[in-house]
């Protein structure tokens, strides 16, 4: 296979290269696999990515490799990419925006292999979010059956407040689970995530905690509420993950969520994503269309 190809996506010249590069040894999957995979899911990514200010985990030299977390836009980036401006520690900062098929398989090119995106756009800017996300993480002795368990009670909790959230796997051991908010002020949303999870822990202290501290993990799930931070970003669905073998952080129905008692039967390759992205559709297509508003703090 050539070096570098040449080709037109939806009217921008894009050169593609080392299409034949092993990215993951474990299985051998190429570059030019995952290009494939990302112009295949596109369809139903790049709604959820629209907007959003993007940060990339790069890995140049494949798994197994160094690879290295990338915020600001690479060197090189066309200049049709938008770029929207983020906040961060040292001010504000531009950051790639993933709008469509040719910015998308731009920084893929680059080995971008993982996406991750915050919980507003820059339509309604960094203090407005527009998702309240919560982030299931499994200790030591916990695995992905015990995420499913957790995420039933969260959905029930939400529910009890008027939201419907819907979840994803992250890709690794965990699960997502995500509800549509109005834009809403980003302290309102962390304070809620972070109140839930407080609660949860009090109430379920044999499954769930809701500090970080390792040490309070084992055998239970961490329900992280701080992805909810402006500054914070979190995997996007249909991203491929940056696992030994590929990995893919994919929407699932909660009849599956229901049903788990394994975690391989949340575990889903790029070429399964693609065939139930075919099958079923987007499961969380109706994420772009809520509208939803946090309970009143006062009631």
């Amino acid at each position: 296979m050539p070096e570098r190809q040449v080709t037109e996506v939806e009217g921008r010249r894009l050169v593609l290269s080392h299409l034949d590069k092993v990215l993951w040894p474990a299985t051998g999957w190429t570059k030019g696999e995952a290009l494939y995979y990302y112009a295949q899911i596109a369809p139903a990514m790049l709604p959820h990515l629209r907007g959003r200010a993007a940060s990339f985990l790069r890995f140049p030299a494949g798994i197994g490799e160094e690879g290295f977390f990338a915020k600001n836009p690479p060197p090189g980036l066309p200049d049709w990419v938008r770029t929207v401006t983020a906040p961060s520690h040292e001010g504000p900062k531009q950051r790639v925006a993933v709008d469509d098929l040719p910015t998308l398989m731009t920084v893929a090119n680059g080995y971008a292999l993982e996406l991750h995106v915050p919980q507003w756009t820059a339509e309604s800017g960094p203090d407005a979010h527009d998702r309240l996300v919560v982030d299931l993480d499994p200790g030591p002795g916990a695995d992905l059956t015990h995420c499913c368990l957790v995420a039933l009670l969260i959905r029930e909790a939400l529910a009890a407040d008027g939201l419907v959230c819907r979840p994803k796997t992250s890709g690794s051991k965990g699960l997502h689970l995500y509800a549509a908010l109005r834009p809403t002020p980003a302290r309102e949303v962390s304070d809620y995530a972070r109140a839930l999870a407080e609660r949860l822990a009090r109430e379920y202290p044999a499954l769930v905690v809701s500090r970080m501290t390792k040490a309070l993990r084992r055998g239970k799930v961490f329900v992280d509420w701080s992805q909810n931070a402006t500054a914070k970003t979190t995997a996007a669905p249909y991203t491929l993950r940056a696992t030994s073998v590929p990995g893919v952080s994919a929407p699932v129905s909660w009849s599956e969520v229901e049903q788990c008692t394994d975690p391989a039967e949340l575990t889903f390759s790029p070429e399964q994503v693609l065939d139930r992205f075919a099958e079923q559709g987007d499961l969380l297509a109706e994420l772009l269309s809520d509208d939803q508003a946090l309970p009143d703090p006062a009631d």
